[in-house]
């Protein structure tokens, strides 16, 4: 097998992560050599590889889904947004600019030629390459510049199938519209359909596939039915609306209870999956003080925004409710920007250029903010625990006092640090839970046999299943060979039958 296909997506967070992660552990399981591409990812959940760069933690996970070392050519473009109309463009693992819209097309072609070279290295060094779209294909009004979607499928010969999540609704106006919006181009690429989150009776879903068919000339490749737990490495927010992990567990003197602040410009909220796959442990996302009254720990986040967000978590009284926790001895951790928060004070004329700010006052750490970001995979240790973790970050902390908590500073039951993943460590993170659980008085004990990077695996695997299982192996293996069927019709805006013929197809 030689070949490359593109999963886009009807909509962000229609599935295409999952998928592409699914068909990456399900071509690994039959021995080919695979690896995940995606051109521009917008996210703010990153990851650091062994050498040093920050890719889209979804680009991470599906990496370890295809059994390969997770590098920065599989995530060239990653945008982080700072502001509705500011981001960070990190070229090739590293910060390169802080754009808006029209200064990001000025990048455009050294994106655009970046995106090609690295498309072309890992085809030549894999059999497979499962490449992700961003957003939609379909967003008419980026198509010239576009370097991640149509624009990537049309430049490589890319066949491309098409996700749509039928949990949200509007399923098929979504499939055929995506379709109908290309241009014959475009649309001669556009191969397949898969439907995402099924739950319900397939007799009631197959006329409407069949409808689909005949409408626009091409197959649904699959139904992938409704799966919980499978959220890991989301990386979009738009993850966070619906439930993360598995069922909450009932409320009691057992259960310890979770909140984290949602910031507008929450990053690496990844860093909680692992205490959502806790047994006995409940999380909640909070954006009002009322939401932190009965949590057993607050949890402040990660940010790409971190003044901005002080001043969101000022202007709903969820500061006032974390200062009177932190007077009471009642848990608060910081991580990375959370902890910049936690500060006496944060010197910023870098992200958001505000000068000097005064942090909560919670930690004795004053925050510095640097021109150069800090990528690095530290270790150390903490309650007698061996842990390693990741930094991503601009704000330098300088600690002056309390008592050390990995690379920060722990000051009564107020605890920060800039290490993402900490919590990824299993004996490390059952220690700090049982700490927190002693601090609020609760008789919860943490389960010992829970392997974080254990579940991970196992998830990963699900995902394999279900591609091997409920997708048309066969045509996917077609794709990847020869590319996008000729002849495949042009679907007409408006529900006019499909016309013949589609242009270059890209291979028989």
């Amino acid at each position: 097998m030689s070949g490359a296909l593109l999963v886009a997506g009807t909509t962000s967070d229609a599935g295409k992560s999952v998928l592409t992660a699914g068909i990456c552990r399900w071509l690994a399981r039959e021995g080919v050599r695979v690896a995940p591409f995606k051109a521009q990812n917008m996210s703010l959940n990153s990851m650091v590889t062994a050498d040093g760069a920050e890719i889209g933690r979804a680009q991470y996970m599906q990496a370890q889904a295809a059994g390969v070392t997770p590098r920065a050519v599989m995530n060239p473009v990653l945008l982080k947004p700072g502001s509705d109309r500011r981001s960070q463009v990190v070229l090739l693992g590293r910060p390169v600019a802080d754009v808006d819209a029209l200064e990001y097309g000025a990048l455009k072609e050294r994106l655009r030629e970046a995106v090609a070279a690295s498309l072309a290295e890992l085809r030549s060094a894999y059999d497979a390459v499962i490449c992700e779209g961003a957003g939609s294909p379909a967003e008419i009004n980026l198509r010239a510049g576009d370097i991640a979607n149509m624009g990537l499928a049309r430049a490589a010969d890319l066949p491309v199938i098409v996700v749509g999540d039928i949990d949200r609704g509007g399923v098929f106006a979504a499939l055929y519209g995506t379709v109908g919006l290309l241009e014959p181009a475009d649309q001669a690429l556009v191969a397949g359909f898969v439907i995402n989150k099924f739950r319900g009776a397939s007799e009631l879903l197959a006329p409407g596939l069949e409808q689909l068919r005949m409408l626009t000339g091409r197959p649904t490749l699959g139904v992938l039915p409704w799966q919980s737990g499978l959220y890991l490495d989301a990386e979009d927010s738009l993850a966070l609306d619906a439930a993360r992990g598995g069922a909450e567990a009932p409320y009691g003197k057992e259960t310890l209870r979770v909140a984290v602040a949602r910031f507008p410009r929450i990053s690496n909220f990844t860093d909680l999956d692992a205490l959502r796959c806790e047994p006995g442990v409940v999380v909640r996302y909070a954006t009002g003080a009322g939401d932190l009254a009965d949590a057993d720990l607050v949890v402040l986040p990660g940010s790409r925004a971190t003044v901005s967000d002080l001043r969101w978590l000022r202007g709903n009284g969820m500061a006032g409710a974390v200062e009177r926790r932190a007077r009471e001895g009642r848990p608060v951790l910081g991580i990375c920007g959370g902890y910049q928060m936690l500060a006496e004070r944060i010197e910023d004329d870098v992200e958001s250029r505000a000068g000097v700010v005064d942090g909560l006052g919670l930690l004795p750490v004053r925050v510095r903010f640097g021109a150069d970001k800090t990528l690095a995979r530290p270790r150390g240790s903490a309650y007698g625990k061996d842990v390693d973790g990741y930094e991503i970050h601009h704000g330098i902390a300088e600690v002056h006092g309390g008592e050390p908590f990995l690379d920060g500073c722990r000051d009564g039951a107020v605890y920060g640090t800039t290490w993402h993943g900490a919590l990824e460590n299993d004996g490390f993170r059952r220690a700090f839970l049982a700490d927190v659980a002693a601090r609020a008085g609760r008789d919860f004990t943490p389960a010992p046999a829970t392997s974080f990077a254990g579940l991970r695996e196992r998830t990963l695997d699900v995902l394999g299943d279900l591609v091997a299982e409920h997708l048309d192996t066969g045509a996917l293996r077609r794709l990847l060979e020869g590319g996008a069927p000729a002849g495949l019709p042009v679907v007409a805006p408006g529900g006019a039958p499909p016309a013949p013929g589609g242009g270059s197809s890209g291979g028989g």
